[in-house]
């Protein structure tokens, strides 16, 4: 597969993904309203959701390193399609917040066999064609493309919404379904081999596989601040995404579903603002903690100014900003972590932090729930946004270690094996060694 064929690939895989996901982003907080939940019970259920991601996100991220990317993919979305009817179901049914909370957590899985199976194929397959050097550039291509694929979501999702708050669940499935017979004839691991594991087999190489992904993550001090980072931040947005839908609309005064449809589009558009500003600035940066910085700072500022916000356009003004600022961190922070991430455990690592950072998503919502239940939600993001800026000093952290994952000007080498980063080759089962793969 050529390296244009590949980048498309990831490019048409992460964006229908992103269309199915986000149909129902900008209605979610508002079908769980209208299924008979309070708002602190919608909390609760998108707590349980971050619950799941931190409960399955190290395993799930196994599965792709030992059984294959692709079929850690094609599981997450036939997992995410059964748990979006599943949604529908309990709230036909009248479920209420324990039915909600234990389809949320399977949902979670759905998105933990994502989180790390994709980005792992992607630089697995560029690093076997020589490639690996344009991650920052296919980093922040891909997420303009998901960026646009959520603003047709949002948008398309609100106007669904208008009509049925069920309708884009439905839409969702449909899809999904379309999904996994793009992903099962156009996805294929290159530059990196499956274990073949006799079922028997299979535990004992996945907590070999989990021992040896957390070691490196945890072990690595550049990336352990840089997912302390992410925990502290991930802990505001998660709450401050849902909570968006009726703070807005209370901001505005009427009950309009497509105005957080709208809203939510907006967001995507100013993330892709912030996607196309990554090329040039990492031509003007010599270390990425640069642009990782100044992006968190961005977020903790609008934050607060969403909470003081006496006016529905300021507000959303604030809400853009906060959208460039990830369309400038998330490419940034991906390219770092797969930098210094050996091939064999790339995306047992991407989960691990994918995990804490759900630890934070759960605590965040829990947390910042409590508070716009007492408070006001405008009190919850004054709160959160002060909140974040925690993460400050752990990039600066980040920038005094330096090294590869930092170094934007000398694009340092990836990461080839487990043995290049002084870790074990062999993954869970000794007698079946990885062979060994082009530097990712």
């Amino acid at each position: 597969m050529s390296e244009r064929r590949i980048v498309r690939t990831y490019y048409a895989l992460a964006g229908v993904y992103t269309l199915a996901a986000s149909l129902i982003w900008a209605i979610n907080t508002l079908f769980l309203l209208d299924a008979g939940l309070d708002i602190g019970e919608v909390f609760v259920a998108n707590a349980a959701f971050s619950v799941g991601m931190v409960v399955f996100e190290i395993p799930t991220g196994v599965v792709a390193d030992t059984l294959g990317r692709r079929v850690s993919y094609l599981l997450s979305v036939g997992v995410l399609a059964v748990t979006t009817v599943l949604y529908l179901l309990v709230a036909a049914a009248d479920g209420g917040v324990v039915a909600f909370s234990v389809v949320s957590v399977l949902m979670g899985l759905g998105f933990t066999l994502y989180s790390g199976a994709l980005e792992a194929w992607l630089v697995d397959a560029l690093g076997a064609v020589g490639a690996d050097d344009r991650l920052d550039h296919v980093f922040a291509r891909g997420a303009q493309w998901t960026a646009a694929a959520m603003l047709v979501g949002t948008v398309g999702g609100g106007v669904l919404g208008q009509v049925d708050l069920a309708l884009p669940f439905v839409a969702r499935t449909v899809v999904l379904v379309l999904l996994a017979g793009l992903a099962a004839g156009t996805m294929r691991d290159i530059g990196f081999e499956p274990i073949r594991l006799r079922v028997g087999e299979l535990p004992a190489a996945m907590v070999g596989q989990a021992r040896i992904g957390i070691t490196f993550g945890w072990g690595n001090r550049g990336l352990r601040m840089i997912t302390l980072a992410g925990v502290v931040r991930g802990g505001f947005l998660f709450w401050g995404f849902y909570a968006s839908q009726p703070y807005f609309l209370s901001l505005l005064g009427e009950d309009a579903v497509w105005v957080v449809g709208v809203t939510t589009a907006a967001l995507s558009a100013s993330t892709m603002a912030g996607n196309q500003v990554v090329e040039w600035a990492t031509r003007q940066c010599g270390q990425r903690t640069t642009l990782l910085l100044w992006g968190s700072a961005a977020v903790s500022l609008a934050g607060m100014i969403m909470g003081l916000a006496d006016t529905f356009w300021l507000a959303v003004g604030a809400y853009l900003l906060l959208g460039a600022a990830l369309g400038v961190i998330d490419p940034v922070r991906q390219t770092y972590l797969h930098r210094v991430t050996p091939t064999e455990v790339r995306a047992t690592v991407v989960s691990w932090d994918a995990m804490v950072g759900s630890v934070g998503g759960a605590g965040g919502q829990l947390t910042l729930g409590a508070v716009g239940n007492a408070h006001g939600l405008s009190t919850g993001y004054v709160v959160g946004g002060l909140g974040s800026l925690v993460a400050l000093p752990l990039l600066l952290v980040t920038r005094r270690i330096g090294g590869p994952g930092d170094d934007i000007e000398g694009r340092g080498p990836v990461e080839g094996t487990c043995a290049g980063a002084g870790l074990p080759r062999a993954v869970g089962v000794e007698s079946q060694p990885r062979p060994e793969t082009a530097t990712a």
